[in-house]
């Protein structure tokens, strides 16, 4: 169950993660990484690790679009 909502957290913020990548999106991302961390814990205490492997995945790219903008363009 808790690999579930940390699947449903990781696309909720992909959602979001997308559009961020246009430049004047880009904080946007700050949004999406509190989203990112809850899937990530739910993800870490469920049994399975695809969930939280997912969010890791997301989370990478929202962290690098944050670096390449300087955390706001």
């Amino acid at each position: 169950m808790l690999n579930i909502l940390s699947f449903l957290l990781g696309i909720l913020s992909l959602v979001v993660v997308i559009p961020a990548t246009i430049p004047p999106l880009g904080a946007l991302n700050w949004l999406a990484l509190p989203f990112i961390v809850i899937g990530i814990v739910l993800g870490a205490l469920s049994s399975s690790n695809s969930g939280r492997n997912f969010c890791l995945i997301v989370g990478l790219i929202a962290v690098i679009r944050l670096s390449l903008g300087g955390g706001w363009i």
